[in-house]
């Protein structure tokens, strides 16, 4: 019954895929009073580089909403990209609410308005490095109040936004 009622009041997500309590593992608790009004994004990549996807997931609901991918990149780009396309469609959708992501890079990144990749451009990685330079200058030519914050997985478990693909 103790288990069942702290399972009862915590996170949905901590019970999902990769985050679901193994036998000796204590459930990832999210902090009291956790505001669920936010917004997780992540990015996974098949190889580095490889085929790249992103996503961002209403945490209230738990709704995917936008998803953009497989493209050929690199998880930091992706996780990059996220964040920004995140902060576009809170814009425009008039809303402060944070973003939450799980790296630092990608953090940093967006703080310096520049995608700091060691990805080669070519044929195959123009159409990304066009998706980046797009992102670059919507970060120079928007400002915005959003806070951009770090998941912690380590006290949090998984982003939710994750593709569960480690």
């Amino acid at each position: 019954r103790e288990e069942a009622e702290r399972a009862l009041a915590s996170s949905p997500f901590q019970y999902i895929g990769k985050n679901a309590p193994k036998k000796d593992d204590t459930p990832k608790q999210l902090p009291e009073n956790f505001d669920m009004n936010c917004v997780a994004v992540d990015a996974a990549c098949s190889g580095n580089p490889g085929q790249m996807e992103y996503r961002g997931v209403y945490l209230a609901t738990g709704e995917e909403i936008f998803h953009f991918g497989p493209i050929m990149g690199t998880n930091n780009i992706g996780e990059f990209l996220a964040i920004v396309h995140g902060l576009a469609l809170l814009g425009k959708q008039q809303s402060n609410i944070p973003v939450y992501s799980d790296s630092r890079n990608a953090l940093l990144w967006v703080k310096k308005k520049q995608c700091r990749t060691k990805l080669e451009r070519t044929p195959q990685t123009e159409e990304l490095f066009r998706l980046i330079e797009r992102a670059e200058h919507w970060l120079r030519t928007h400002t915005y109040d959003t806070p951009l914050l770090k998941w912690e997985t380590k006290e949090w478990g998984e982003v939710p936004a994750d593709f569960g693909r480690k």
